[in-house]
């Protein structure tokens, strides 16, 4: 796949549509509202958590510290095991539903607990159990040896805020496992909570965006269609005006732009019509005078020889000149009945092949050109006006490219090509582009030539007609001039657009 038929697949169908400026400006309102939303949720949610876990860590450490400094004076000082299990049955009977672990450096190998199947030493984290025991220097701002630390720890899942301090210096060490469960609960709803309203955000957003989008691309797609009208030559599309916002002014500049140009349009229009009733006109006024000139030019030709020597040059350039004026003045005619959209087709179904055999006898070329034109090869063409396609085209090539020429004719699907070659030096590239403008010669400095430079672009108007074309080339010997014909000519317009068209 060639990168142009890329770009043309992606842009056009689905591709097209999501670039579109509706898709486009639901996308921004989107990505701005779920961005929005989700850090408005995700700090919400972060200020909760810390405030839910802080308050719950919080009032539990307090509970166990109250709870433990209130019964361990009633501890032995010699406590046994059972004191320390019971011990840690009272401060864990509080009503908060925490456990409790009590350990003493004097009972190695006791270990009390409120739960001795779900807690034990070996449960609290090596950290803190240093951090427990270590001792700490009294100062002015620590008149305590020993505190309370706590942190948070995931026991098979389950989250836990774990505390624990020392009691006396020689006394037991007493840790606290909360379980955060109901708070990990609570927090999980207001997660869901938080991310339906996110969702919620989301699709409010799209809604609005859809109703924004609606509101700004009514007026866009009005001034798309006001353009494309404009540009099929409805010159009289104009727009509503509505409000005072930026919109509206961009109506109002299109208002303008169209009116200047429906006016520069029209006097274009009405100088182009002056000017082609001038040369109609002037045509049809020279053709009377010509006519009788050339009557008189030809009983002149015809006694020439008779003439004395000194005035038969002169007669015979008159005689070359007004044949000369009248075959222009015969093209001017046909110009313009192009520009004013009054030529019609005359279309008979030919073969191709006597057309061109005939235009060739006609004009005693036979000796001149070499044909390859097989028969056979049948079109609905107007006989007349590709008579005068051949004519220009192979008259051409014998005047400027050089015999032999060759005329080949083939078929190309539904069309017909008739490629005419010379043996001449060729096309200046320069040129090329030039080769079918209206009074175009290639050598500037010929004041006078034998052609008026209408001959090429006449053969393009009358290709056009018929609904095909001529392209200009070189080729390996010369000069090549292809004509492209459809076998069946395109139907002619109809009466209300031409005469639309001929207005404009």
């Amino acid at each position: 796949m060639t990168n142009h038929q890329t770009t043309a697949r992606f842009s056009s169908g689905p591709w097209r549509r999501l670039r579109s400026l509706r898709v486009r400006l639901i996308a921004v309102f989107a990505a701005v509202a779920l961005l929005t939303a989700v850090s408005a949720s995700g700090i919400a949610y972060w200020l909760n958590r810390d405030a839910v876990l802080k308050r719950a860590q919080d009032t539990a450490l307090n509970d166990f510290r109250v709870s433990l400094s209130r019964n361990v004076s009633g501890l032995p000082l010699s406590a046994t095991c059972e004191d320390l299990n019971a011990l840690a049955g009272t401060v864990a009977s509080s009503g908060l539903s925490y456990d409790v672990v009590v350990a003493d450096p004097a009972l190695p190998d006791c270990i009390a607990s409120s739960s001795p199947t779900q807690y034990t030493l070996a449960n609290v984290p090596a950290p803190l159990q240093t951090a427990v025991n270590r001792p700490r220097e009294i100062t002015e701002s620590n008149p305590y040896t020993y505190h309370l630390y706590w942190q948070r720890q995931n026991l098979d899942g389950r989250p836990f805020v774990i505390g624990g301090t020392k009691v006396v210096p020689t006394g037991p060490t007493a840790y606290m496992f909360k379980s955060l469960e109901n708070e990990r609960a609570d927090l999980n709803t207001l997660g869901w909570s938080l991310a339906i309203a996110t969702l919620l955000a989301l699709i409010g957003s799209a809604l609005l965006a859809q109703a924004a989008s609606a509101t700004v691309l009514r007026p866009v797609r009005r001034l798309g269609d006001a353009a494309r009208r404009l540009g099929e030559g409805h010159l009289d599309t104009r727009l509503e005006v509505e409000g005072s916002d930026e919109l509206a002014d961009l109506a109002r500049t299109f208002n303008r732009t169209a009116e200047s140009l429906h006016e520069q349009v029209e006097e274009l229009s009405a100088r182009e019509a002056q000017s082609r009733r001038f040369v109609a006109d002037m045509s049809h006024e020279l053709r009377t005078p010509l006519t009788a000139m050339t009557a008189v030019t030809d009983i002149l030709e015809d006694e020439a020889e008779s003439l004395d020597p000194m005035i038969e040059p002169a007669v015979r350039l008159v005689v070359s000149e007004t044949r000369r004026l009248s075959d222009l003045v015969e093209n001017l005619m046909e110009v313009t009945r192009f520009d004013a959209g009054t030529a019609k087709l005359v279309a008979d179904e030919v073969d191709i092949a006597d057309l061109i055999m005939s235009c060739i006898d006609g004009r005693a070329w036979y000796d001149a050109v070499e044909v390859d034109a097989p028969r056979g090869v049948r079109a609905v063409v107007d006989p007349r006006r590709l008579d005068v396609v051949f004519a220009n085209l192979i008259g051409n090539a014998l005047k400027h490219g050089g015999s032999p020429v060759r005329v080949r004719v083939h078929e190309e699907g539904d069309s017909v090509v008739v490629e005419v070659s010379d043996s001449g030096p060729g096309i200046p590239e320069d040129v090329l582009p030039h080769v079918f403008d209206r009074f175009y010669k290639a050598d500037k400095g010929r004041a006078r030539s034998e052609g008026s430079g209408l001959g090429l672009s006449i053969a393009m108007a009358n290709a056009q007609i018929h609904g095909g074309t001529i392209t200009a080339a070189n080729g390996e010997t010369g000069a090549v001039f292809t004509l492209t014909l459809p076998r069946t000519p395109p139907p002619p317009p109809p009466a209300d657009t031409a005469s639309e068209e001929r207005a404009q």
